[in-house]
């Protein structure tokens, strides 16, 4: 995955953030680490617990209330966590934002949008009605899009960043996209996108990460002969 060469956010901490006593029977797969996902993980009999967002988002801080019960019970049960954030987003296989184009048809895409050094997002040539591909993004999520609709009616230029990018939604214009999926947006994107004249779709914050984890533990369990199990804890957003 190239946790240790890929520059992520400060608190991101890519790899190992928990070890367990160093076998691993089963793998589990989860978009955020949590006292649930981890009881979870007990409960089918993993010990291992890969995640896309980890335990010290929020910095160095006191060992106390989530932070102490999720250490406490990864300790108790020999839980291994391990967490992998942008590296996992733009990864070419088994990546969210490559799975995301494959998963609505395109399986011709290549990397756009630099952030930290890498190239994080996912591009490609289309033409495809916007209503079409909503309803291609509905059915990959089971569930509602919102569409805010300014660009062209027939999609040309598609650009895919899972999770929270909406907010760079001028920057994605610049790149020659006129339509733009990700997870979620700040207020003001949808008035930047009307100015700008760019169609974005919202499918959710987790809904467009859980791609990546299922991956990755599939590959792993294969490679290693192993069970997984993904474990579906929505978070709304």
């Amino acid at each position: 995955m190239r946790t240790g060469e890929i520059e992520d956010y400060e608190n991101a901490l890519n790899g190992v953030q928990v070890e367990n006593s160093g076998i691993v029977k089963k793998i589990a797969a989860a978009v955020d680490v949590s006292t649930r996902a981890l009881q979870e993980a007990t409960k089918c009999g993993a010990n291992l617990l890969i995640v896309h967002h980890g335990m010290f988002w929020l910095g160095l801080r006191p060992v106390t209330t989530a932070l102490r019960r999720q250490l406490k019970f990864a300790f108790e049960n020999d839980i291994a966590i391990y967490s992998v954030h942008l590296p996992l987003d733009l990864h070419p296989e088994v990546g969210n934002n490559v799975l995301v184009m494959r998963a609505i048809g395109f399986e011709n895409s290549e990397p756009f949008f630099e952030e930290k050094g890498s190239l994080l997002g996912r591009r490609a040539s289309v033409d495809i009605a916007l209503n079409e591909l909503v309803k291609r993004l509905e059915k990959m999520v089971a569930g509602p899009v919102k569409t805010i609709a300014f660009g062209p009616k027939t999609v040309r230029r598609l650009g895919v960043i899972t999770g929270a990018a909406g907010s760079e939604i001028e920057r994605i214009a610049g790149e020659g996209i006129d339509t733009f999926v990700t997870g979620e947006a700040p207020h003001w994107a949808a008035i930047a996108a009307a100015e700008i004249g760019l169609n974005l779709l919202l499918a959710g914050h987790y809904a467009t990460e859980t791609f990546g984890v299922k991956a990755l533990a599939a590959h792993l369990a294969e490679k290693f002969q192993l069970d997984w199990q993904f474990i579906d804890l929505p978070t709304g957003l």
